[in-house]
């Protein structure tokens, strides 16, 4: 009963165990540029997941000091958080001007097709 109070009790790092790992997944095993880009997205919030879930203690107040208050959370993580996004944000936007720049010159933009069409030229 233990183990699964345990499990339970962590439940944030499954979640971004398993957003990681579908990301990974749909980046590496599909064609398609844009489901890898999605794939991407997965897993940079998984990332953020990953950053944003110790920053955050139960209980705890922003670190202003003060004697009513005993326990801190960190804000440290948010703000980093913050600039991650704005970065993954460009990134999938910078993948999807590439995406549309392929479709334009090889009229797809599934991998496979774009490998026989280069290798025919």
């Amino acid at each position: 009963m233990e183990f699964a109070t345990e499990i339970a009790a962590h439940y944030n790092h499954w979640i971004t165990i398993f957003l990681m790992v579908s990301g990974l997944y749909i980046v590496v095993a599909r064609g398609n540029m844009v489901k890898k880009l999605v794939g991407l997205a997965l897993f940079q919030t998984s990332v953020y997941l990953l950053y944003l879930s110790p920053g955050k203690i139960i209980g705890g107040t922003a670190p202003i000091i003060s004697p009513d208050h005993t326990v801190y959370s960190n804000p440290l993580p948010h703000v980093l958080i913050l600039t991650a996004i704005v970065v993954g944000v460009a990134t999938l936007a910078l993948g999807l001007a590439l995406v549309v720049r392929i479709n334009e010159a090889y009229g797809t933009i599934e991998e496979d097709e774009i490998f026989e069409k280069g290798a025919d030229e």
